[in-house]
């Protein structure tokens, strides 16, 4: 089965109280490769791994930063309901405390990732039914997300064609969706989501937070 690298990619130092954080946020970012270090412990490990990657800054403690001479570490802002004015230049993004897993997960794709991925995945072993011009079969989807998913099925699909998706969750039962065809990983290929509700967005994005929790 494809399984998640949780070992820590980039170094994040936060200086934010942990209420400006949703339960479990942290310990969800270390395992999608985020390590968040307190401002004294990334001290204690400086002159091994140089400067973090992104300082999590509570936007009332933005004036207490000390710049070390060196190029701007971007910052993200934790603020209130009203964001920021955009008159500190180190703030590359902003979000509302307490900030949650999937909100601050996107952000720091965008700011760090070459190749940003909007939301987080989890691997799975879920089985599924595919149904397609009158045909339909078993699956399994082995990652998931709230955007798509990669699929291993016995019958091809073609890149860029629709495909009927049914699975279960835990607690949500039976989703039905539509997919498109976006990549080949061989012999599995990924699909993204068309039009998911509301609903079914919900549901994903609840299991892939209980699923990392599991990790």
């Amino acid at each position: 089965m494809t399984t998640l690298d949780t070992t820590p990619r980039r170094l994040l130092v936060s200086h934010a109280p942990p209420a400006a954080f949703a339960p479990m946020t942290r310990v969800l970012l270390a395992r999608l490769g985020y390590a968040v270090l307190e401002p004294e412990d990334f001290a204690q490990c400086a002159e091994e791994h140089g400067r973090p990657d992104c300082l999590l800054v509570d936007e009332r403690n933005l004036a207490d930063l000390e710049d070390d001479g060196g190029p701007p570490v971007p910052v993200v802002a934790l603020t209130g309901r009203h964001g920021v004015t955009g008159a500190d230049s180190r703030v590359v993004g902003a979000l509302r405390r307490p900030v949650g897993i999937h909100e601050l997960y996107r952000v720091l794709q965008q700011v760090l990732e070459e190749t940003p991925r909007s939301v987080p995945r989890v691997p799975t072993h879920l089985s599924a039914n595919c149904q397609k011009n009158g045909s339909s079969w078993a699956a399994t989807v082995l990652m998931l997300s709230e955007n798509g998913c990669l699929l291993r099925t016995p019958d091809p699909l073609l890149l860029g064609s629709s495909v009927a998706l049914s699975f279960s969750l835990p607690r949500a039962g039976e989703l039905a969706l539509t997919a498109e065809v976006a990549y080949q990983l061989v012999p599995d290929v990924g699909l993204i989501f068309d039009a998911l509700s509301p609903d079914a967005r919900r549901h994903i994005a609840a299991f892939v937070t209980e699923a990392l929790v599991a990790l």
